[in-house]
């Protein structure tokens, strides 16, 4: 198996279209496979060893849900999609942790691609490739890895809360897709709270070279965000402006929806884009304003003494004539000038507000 686990970049070296390789990094994950059979009676939720134990229920009268954890496991991957005739681009694609949010169709099926974004405990930014087919009465999804956003859609199957118990595949896949959608939302109050701290940070304390690295991290995320959902937006709209023969007319309703929300979350994400090159600005103008400063003092500080440095090299040259040379006062009066030159320009740069 850890043949076919290349890089992006070895992915590209001339490999054959259709050629399955997992080009992530979560090379060790086990296989997981859960199962939801369902309909407005009934319900039954699984756990299975191996993919084969699956096809009963696709076959069943029940929608099916079948989610598959591990995209590492390309032997899996095959096996599903060689039983419900899936097209070797396809599987391609799955496991192409590289592929962009799209959607395609086919004769019996619809394949989605999507990201699904959130932030881990130390918020960092995790960005995990899902794949989705639709069938009649059946929706697989697959996952690189444990732990995602459809705990809500499990409790709504299995308590029979709203609709997804009544409705078709169709609606699961939107369900399922919607809750990915639901999850930018958390993903983008977080990515505001960065943003407002950071700028809280720009104007209470001295900026330093992390305030810097945590501003380019930041836009570094935003892009990443941006990258991911700005395609599920044609994804989207397709779905529901295109007649597919698997997509009800009552689910489009949702979809229209759904469409809503991604615009909306997508303006976010443009908002916060335009915030944080803001923030470099306003980064590099409390550098340039704290150099300038600097520069300020310097400046006032050299027009004094430049005067006092000229009275002194004038009296400090070693020419016998110099005509107060030997009168008695002499030192006393250039000190009286030097002190009064001073002051002088103190007082001028007060009023000038340059002090």
């Amino acid at each position: 198996m850890s043949d076919n686990i290349l890089s992006p970049a070895e992915k590209q070296s001339g490999l054959a279209p259709g050629t399955i390789v997992y080009t992530g990094d979560k090379t060790s994950g086990e296989l997981y496979i859960e199962v939801f059979n369902y309909d407005k009676e009934s319900y039954l939720e699984k756990e299975v060893d191996h993919i084969g134990n699956v096809f009963t229920y696709i076959d069943s009268e029940k929608i099916t849900w079948i989610n598959i954890n591990g995209l590492n496991h390309i032997e899996a991957i095959k096996e599903i999609g060689s039983y419900c005739n899936l097209h070797p681009l396809i599987l391609e694609d799955i496991a192409n942790t590289q592929q962009r949010p799209k959607i395609d169709e086919y004769d019996t099926y619809l394949f989605v691609v999507l990201k699904m974004l959130y932030f881990d405990k130390d918020e960092n930014l995790v960005i995990e490739h899902i794949s989705f087919v639709l069938g009649e009465g059946y929706v697989i999804t697959f996952q690189e890895s444990d732990g995602d956003v459809f705990d809500t859609i499990r409790n709504r199957i299995k308590h029979n809360k709203g609709r997804v118990r009544t409705m078709k595949a169709d609606y699961l896949l939107y369900a399922l897709m919607d809750a990915v959608v639901d999850n930018y939302f958390n993903l983008i109050e977080v990515m505001g709270d960065k943003i407002e701290e950071l700028e809280d940070d720009l104007f209470q304390e001295t900026p330093n070279d992390d305030i810097a690295h945590d501003i380019q991290s930041l836009k570094k995320e935003v892009l990443k965000i941006r990258k991911a959902i700005f395609p599920l937006r044609e994804v989207v709209n397709r779905l529901d402006k295109n007649e597919y023969q698997l997509i009800g007319e009552k689910t489009q309703f949702y979809l229209r929806d759904l469409y809503d929300h991604i615009i909306q979350v997508s303006e976010n994400v443009e908002i916060y884009r335009d915030m944080i090159w803001g923030l470099m600005d306003m980064y590099m103008t409390t550098i340039s304003n704290k150099m300038n400063e600097v520069m300020k003092v310097l400046t006032i500080m050299a027009s004094i003494f430049i005067p006092l440095t000229f009275l002194a090299g004038v009296y400090g040259m070693n020419f016998e004539n110099i005509p107060e040379l030997r009168y008695r006062y002499g030192y006393h009066i250039l000190w009286g000038v030097m002190i009064l030159v001073f002051f002088s320009l103190l007082y001028y740069f007060k009023r000038k507000k340059w002090l």
